[in-house]
């Protein structure tokens, strides 16, 4: 066997693997993979350490073998606090745990802002199968010797600002590839607890763009 006219392995970069996942993403938004599918190939991507393991993931969806744009628009990033007047400073919904739990989560519609309030329990906001019918949604938590526990989708913008005293506050920034995409702003104080907010592995929003337009009236 003649070794040199072995096709070349090449390394899959990170920036490989994200392109792999959109294309997943966007088959699983248009129906074209079910949910189990997608989860599969997308613990696929993850695992891949070449190009060659990336290709079968794909090779049965339109996107993969559409040709690259010429050009390709960066998309403006999602700003790093809500916009004035936008988003009121009282809150639509309040999510307390005193000695106990609370848990947000499945299909609900999210408010423009919520605040939690975790005193020696937990809160939990799982975003991931929620009706956004704003661009812009503010959760304000506060964790006491408790935990707030932030889930979001992975088409949507995650922001964060807050402070841990003896305690956690981490939030993952999440950057939609959708410049319209609704942005999540997790604020908080944590007191010897811990505050935490990322995006769910392999959960988008299916009908985002329809949600918005029916709110927005497009």
């Amino acid at each position: 066997m003649d070794l040199d006219k072995q096709p070349p392995v090449l390394r899959a970069s990170d920036a490989d693997r994200d392109r792999t996942a959109d294309i997943l993403r966007e088959a699983l938004a248009e129906g074209r993979l079910t949910a189990e599918e997608h989860s599969e190939r997308i613990d696929g991507v993850y695992r891949a350490k070449t190009t060659a393991e990336l290709e079968p993931l794909v090779r049965d969806l339109p996107a993969a073998h559409e040709p690259p744009p010429t050009a390709r628009r960066t998309p403006e990033p999602a700003p790093s606090r809500p916009s004035p007047g936008v988003v009121p400073p009282v809150a639509d919904e309040n999510l307390v745990a005193v000695l106990s739990a609370s848990v947000r989560r499945g299909r609900w519609r999210v408010a423009r802002r919520t605040h939690a309030y975790a005193v020696f329990g937990s809160v939990e906001i799982d975003l991931s199968e929620a009706i956004f019918e704003q661009r812009q949604v503010v959760i304000r938590a506060v964790a006491i010797f408790g935990s707030v526990d932030v889930r979001v989708p992975e088409n949507v913008s995650l922001r964060g600002s807050g402070t841990g005293i003896l305690g956690s506050y981490e939030v993952d920034t999440l950057d939609s590839p959708d410049h319209d995409a609704p942005v999540v702003f997790v604020d908080g104080t944590a007191i010897l607890g811990s505050i935490e907010a990322r995006p769910k592995r392999g959960k988008i929003v299916r009908d985002l763009h329809q949600q918005l337009r029916k709110r927005l009236g497009h």
